[in-house]
């Protein structure tokens, strides 16, 4: 007879030996066995979005008008949604912070306040961590909200709103690693967290003041975070001569490629840029730069108005081929210029590459 030890050499000979007939050899049915992961993935989600109750919508309710934090709390991989679900509240408008099972129970509870309201997030809504402080949470809070697969089972009980999520079958060839059922948790949680947003009245610039920084914080800005202010910038009175417009601006600490023009009141009048100079050199007629510059300079040019986006003002000097553009105030009064140099510093963005070739290679006078 085989010895035990003989007997499970050969079962697991045969297991690997099976496993190794399923393994994928060729690319196609590795991308085939990528494929029908994420496939699967994505019909869960499908799925449970048809599924979904009026239970979120109060869910979404409750986090809308909660007057402290979101705090939400899971183990094992639902806790790692529940982290990124904490990021996705706190970037659009909900302040939110994560509290871990075993933690809360050594002292961490403490971090919870009356006017928190809770986030407890368990597929099988059985997890002994969660499910042991659960009473607790809904104690010392302003509401228990648990999202689980099911309704009956004890912290979807335990819930002041339980929201299903449905059981689906998971990605892992092995059906055993938690794919399909966390892509479902993070969809359904960040679905009711743009909605808690949309009823926040959350905004674009209210976005922004949470992205300063990144490709999304440059999308966001406002110009007037980006502009030369205009103690830096080339001003000069519209009624001065070519000459005289450039002595004054040269006593600007910094260079820009144009002079702001501006009338009695300070109201922008008009733009002289480099361009316009270097055209009136190119006559050499002495005489022209002692005359008026108002003949020389571009009337009502194109400006930005405070306040506004810099993707718009960007979208603006790239459609009309300009490298610097006025900011103007409410009364038209300049407050300061954006330079396309400096918007090439700070970005890598396409528009501003383009409009900076442009301005290299060619003297377009702003129109």
């Amino acid at each position: 007879m085989r010895s035990t030890k003989e007997g499970l050499a050969l079962t697991t000979e045969a297991h690997r030996q099976s496993v190794d007939s399923h393994f994928p050899t060729t690319l196609l049915e590795r991308l085939r066995m990528l494929r029908e992961c994420v496939a699967a993935e994505g019909s869960a989600i499908l799925r449970s979005a048809a599924a979904l109750s009026s239970e979120a919508v109060r869910a979404a309710e409750m986090t809308a008008d909660c007057a402290g934090c979101v705090v939400i709390t899971g183990v094992g991989k639902a806790g790692l949604v529940g982290q990124k679900l904490v990021a996705t509240l706190a970037s659009t408008g909900t302040p939110a912070h994560f509290l871990h099972p075993s933690e809360a129970v050594h002292g961490d509870l403490g971090r919870l306040r009356s006017g928190d309201l809770v986030w407890a997030i368990s597929n099988s809504g059985r997890s002994e961590e969660v499910v042991r402080i659960a009473p607790y949470l809904r104690e010392n809070s302003n509401g228990l909200i648990a999202i689980t697969a099911t309704d009956d089972n004890p912290l979807a009980v335990a819930a002041d709103c339980a929201v299903t999520i449905g059981r689906h079958d998971e990605a892992c060839p092995n059906g055993l690693a938690p794919t399909s059922s966390t892509a479902v948790m993070m969809a359904v949680g960040d679905g009711i967290a743009m909605l808690a947003s949309r009823l926040r009245s959350f905004t674009p610039q209210d976005f922004a003041r949470f992205h300063p920084g990144g490709a999304l914080g440059r999308k966001l800005a406002v110009v007037d975070q980006i502009m030369r202010p205009l103690e830096v910038c080339r001003v000069a009175p519209k009624n001065a001569s070519v000459r005289q417009a450039m002595v004054t601006a040269s006593q600007s600490p910094r260079r820009t490629g144009a002079v702001m023009l501006v009338d009695e009141s300070g109201v922008l009048a008009g733009l002289f840029t480099d361009s316009d100079l270097a055209r009136l050199l190119e006559t050499r007629d002495d005489r022209a730069l002692d005359q008026p510059i108002s003949i020389r300079m571009t009337i009502d040019p194109t400006t930005a108005q405070q306040g506004s986006l810099l993707s718009e003002a960007m979208a603006v000097m790239s459609h009309r081929r300009i490298s610097e553009l006025p900011v103007i105030d409410d009364c038209g009064r300049p407050i300061g210029m954006l330079d396309i140099t400096d918007l090439v510093s700070l970005s890598d963005s396409n528009d501003a590459a383009s409009i900076l070739a442009m301005s290299n290679s060619t003297n377009t006078k702003q129109v």
